[in-house]
């Protein structure tokens, strides 16, 4: 079994700060869950992780947005922060840091990181023309926009004719650097489609880009120049290193930087890729700080094969969604079903029928008709058997021998549907091993061992695939480890109760001779689907 490497011990994962123009939506959820499945995989592995997120709040859209709804900007952004707080909770997911850009300690490292890159000499004043989305709070150039200078990504919006005296970041300058880290680290943008489009843009020539915004109140004024207030981009990007400060610290950047820095994974949605993976190394090459281990840009969500949108009214509201089915549910199907990097689909039947036939049938079904043959045949505990008893022909234990070491090998790629195929390629094989070997009949016929070695094999096959779904559906995992007679709580950020977690557990024949088992109970219930709604 491979453990991870022990020359770095902690893990820092970042998702986007999410802008605060409106309430979560389900694309939100997507990434933060998929982040919480990579920082619950790397505690489990017994590094030290550190799952920031948080919101960015400054631009003229947040003000824009504030006025129309009748509240002061900070009022305005107090209020979709929390639905933001308040979703994470629902969705199980443990963020260790929550960085709110209007938050004085950020002011205070955006300033200092300013600083150095002024005195770089990579930051000028400059005459900025062209075409502005405020719902992307950037300037796309004449190639990128629609007909009639609309925002691909935001096509009813039609863009803002600026022109305005701007500072700006001399992003040209970093042209060759940024390319020769494309060549070295090829594993920097990932998955091979975003780093082609990176390669792409940047082969075409980088042009610099505007860092401040005149006649806006409503953000850090730039310090050279109290006229100038900071750019959102440049302001929200450098929150990543705030997010790092210990609540007791004082705000500088050494003490930001002084342990978790580099981030290991900036996890975000694809429509950010080049802020990411162009904006944000240049901007960390001009301060003199080390790089990000790798930048993963996900694909876009789409809702029965169209694309989500208010216009449509095809929204999906991930409380809604959670408040109806759970919040294991949401985790399971979303990252099970969609091949994590690509786009893609929600659609409420296929949602329901993949959580019955998986968690309902395959996994909850298993557990309750093994542990009840456990409590007629065994007196409900572990038989005096143990792994080494299992021949190394059996079919289960052949598949949980090598399946720790294949799931980890996906969660390190973010392949979270096959690790998901993986472990329940073990699980169905369960189901049809019970079926073969027919315990009844065996212990109908007197051979005890015989049982217990067949039922030892499928427990422990159902305790492995729990341990390994434990980073996507860690209540349910919960729920057969208990049943199973463990301690362990996968909500437990520092698994304290177990020694060497991931070495012990992801092995195959963990059970322990006499190991007194639970009473059984659904893990997961049958979903129904929704009633059609008549005319």
């Amino acid at each position: 079994m491979s453990v991870n490497d022990t020359s770095k011990s902690t893990f820092a994962i970042t998702t986007p700060l999410y802008y605060v123009n409106d309430v979560p939506h389900i694309g939100s959820a997507y990434t933060t869950i998929a982040a919480d499945v990579v920082a619950r995989f790397e505690r489990l592995r017994g590094k030290s992780v550190l799952l920031i997120t948080g919101t960015d709040e400054h631009g003229q859209k947040i003000q824009r947005t504030a006025e129309t709804n009748g509240l002061a900007t900070q009022a305005h952004c107090d209020k979709i922060a929390d639905t933001f707080n308040t979703l994470w909770q629902k969705l199980n997911i443990k963020s260790d840091r929550f960085i709110r850009t209007t938050d004085s300690r950020h002011q205070a490292i955006v300033k200092e990181f300013f600083q150095r890159v002024w005195e770089k000499g990579d930051i000028y004043l400059g005459q900025q023309k062209g075409w502005y989305c405020v719902a992307c709070e950037e300037f796309k150039e004449e190639r990128d926009l629609l007909e009639g200078h609309r925002c691909p990504l935001h096509p009813n919006k039609e863009a803002e004719w600026r022109d305005e005296q701007n500072y700006f970041f001399r992003l040209s300058k970093y042209q060759g650097q940024l390319e020769e880290l494309y060549q070295k680290q090829p594993d920097f943008i990932q998955p091979e489609s975003r780093r082609n489009e990176v390669l792409n843009f940047v082969s075409q020539g980088l042009q610099d880009f505007s860092i401040s915004r005149v006649n806006l109140d409503w953000g850090f004024p730039v310090p050279v120049d109290t006229s100038h207030t900071i750019y959102v981009w440049f302001d929200a990007l450098v929150g990543y290193i705030t997010a790092l400060l210990d609540p007791d610290m004082e705000p500088t950047l050494e003490n930001a930087l002084s342990k978790w820095w580099p981030i290991n994974m900036h996890l975000i949605g694809k429509d950010i890729l080049r802020f990411h993976t162009v904006y944000w190394p240049a901007m960390l090459m001009s301060a003199g700080l080390p790089l990000p281990g790798r930048v993963f840009g996900h694909g876009f969500l789409t809702k029965d094969g169209r694309k989500i949108s208010k216009t449509l009214g095809n929204t999906v509201d991930p409380v809604d969604l959670v408040n109806r089915y759970s919040a294991d549910a949401i985790r399971y199907y979303f990252l099970k079903e969609i091949e994590f990097g690509q786009d893609g689909d929600f659609n409420e039947t296929r949602f329901i029928n993949t959580l019955n036939a998986d968690l309902a049938n395959d996994l909850g079904n298993l557990l309750n008709r093994t542990l009840n043959m456990f409590k007629k045949y065994c007196n409900n505990e572990v038989p005096n058997c143990s792994g080494e008893d299992i021949p190394a022909d059996n079919q289960l234990k052949a598949i949980g021998s090598v399946l720790g070491d294949k799931v980890t090998q996906a969660y390190e790629s973010l392949a979270f549907s096959q690790a998901s195929e993986a472990i329940f390629t073990l699980i169905r094989a369960c189901n049809k091993f019970i079926d073969e070997q027919a315990p009844w009949k065996l212990y109908k016929q007197g051979q005890q061992q015989a049982v217990e070695q067949v039922l030892y094999a499928v427990l422990e096959s159902v305790r492995l695939a729990a341990y390994l779904l434990s980073p996507i559906i860690p209540n349910i995992s919960n729920d057969i480890y208990q049943q199973l007679g463990f301690s362990i709580d996968f909500n437990n950020k520092s698994l304290t109760d177990v020694t060497e977690p991931f070495v012990t557990h992801s092995a195959w024949g963990t059970l322990t001779p006499r190991q007194k088992l639970g009473e059984a109970k659904p893990v997961f219930a049958r979903l129904e689907q929704p009633q059609a709604v008549s005319s």
